[in-house]
């Protein structure tokens, strides 16, 4: 399965567009952009499942850094920055990664 299949191409392609300068960003607003917030818990677990690159039930500061590159192979890698503002906001229990229910969390709230 792909991002593909759950999201929109034409969303993804937005949200990635959003946020195309360096610290431009906003994790929320490409929940909102892309499609995911409208999502299912089922259809994030998937999500979540697919961007979880090493399969390792955690979604890692190395692997956040990746996040958009997820999306499109061609998208820009977030800055320093933004993959520590984006695991600050979703780590809610401080270990250092972002687990399927925090990102799922991150992402309806």
């Amino acid at each position: 399965m792909s991002l593909t299949d759950i999201l929109s191409s034409s969303d993804i392609a937005a949200a990635l567009r959003d946020c195309q300068a360096p610290d431009s960003f906003s994790p929320k607003k490409f929940f909102q952009i892309s499609g995911m917030s409208k999502k299912s818990s089922s259809q994030l677990k998937e999500i979540f499942r697919i961007l979880d690159n090493d399969q390792s039930g955690f979604i890692e500061e190395d692997e956040l850094k990746y996040f958009l590159q997820r999306f499109e192979c061609g998208a820009r890698v977030l800055t320093t920055s933004e993959t520590k503002t984006f695991l600050a906001a979703a780590d809610h229990d401080g270990d250092g990664k972002i687990g399927a229910e925090e990102f799922q969390e991150m992402v309806q709230s």
